[in-house]
Formats: structure tokens, sequence, C-alpha cells
């Protein structure tokens, strides 16, 4: 059997949880208790928080925000350049109201993922991750039209 935390499984349950508040309760729940200390598994457990501070009634919505802000410290801390924590954090963060002023992340994971994306195969992302990382930076006009079609260009 294969671990719960392996980063394919992980990937699956995050798109799943973007979507849809079942799957997001579930993504909280089988994170939740991990306490360990690795880096990647961490920045799922913060990326699921703000999934669940999405759904999570108003009086809690912050809560939930800045625990994983607090989690992404933590795995960031652990390997600063890992391009899909950099990727969890930034899809947390530029999509959060400003107000909060807890996007403060937003241009720096950017940079590093753009660089990252376009220095493929050689990224640190496998070819999934970086699929997913290039198409969130174009669909969701993250880039430039001239660096949509820099990172179009590369190959997974």
């Amino acid at each position: 059997m294969s671990s719960p935390y392996h980063p394919a499984t992980l990937r699956r349950h995050y798109e799943l949880a973007a979507a849809d508040k079942t799957a997001g309760e579930k993504f909280y729940k089988l994170l939740a208790d991990y306490n360990d200390r690795d880096a990647l598994v961490l920045g799922y457990k913060a990326a699921a928080e703000a999934i669940r501070a999405r759904d999570a009634s108003m009086f809690n919505k912050l809560t939930y925000v800045q625990n994983a802000a607090r989690t992404f410290e933590q795995a960031v801390g652990l390997d600063p350049v890992n391009p899909e924590i950099r990727f969890l954090r930034f899809s947390v963060e530029s999509n959060l109201p400003a107000f909060l002023g807890l996007s403060k992340h937003v241009d720096e994971d950017k940079g590093l993922l753009l660089t990252a994306a376009l220095s493929h195969p050689k990224s640190g992302l496998d070819s999934e991750a970086f699929r997913t990382v290039r198409d969130f930076l174009v669909e969701r006009g993250h880039v430039s039209d001239g660096d949509a079609q820099r990172l179009n260009k590369v190959r997974d």
C-alpha cells in the first residue's frame, strides 16, 4: 500500500479539495494530525488548512488562514527552493483578500516558479507538477503574455 503522503496522492487530494467542500474536509482530515518534518507534506498541510478556511464559518476563517501561513513558513523554512511548496503557497496567497495582509510572498513565489518552470526538466518538479504550475501561471493570467508563450514552449 502506498503512503497517503505520497506527492501524487497529495496532489490528487489538493485538486479535488480545491473544487469541492466534501473533498476539502477529507483533505484537511488527512493532514490535520501530520507532525513530521517533510517539507512537501507540510506544504500540502498548509494548503489543506487554507482550503478549510474557505469552507469555514466567518468566525473561524481567519484562524485557519493564519494556521496555513504558519505551516507554509515552516515548510518553506525546511526547503526554501522547492518549487512545489512555493506553488502551493502562491496558489493560496494569490487568492487571499489583500486586506488580510497575508499575501506577502506572491511576487517572490511567482518569480521562483517562473524561473523553475522555464528551466524544466531541471526545475525540481516532476512532469505532473510542472504541468500544474505552468497551467496555473498561464491560465490564471499570473504571467505576462511573453512569459506565457515561453512557458508553453517548455516540454514536460
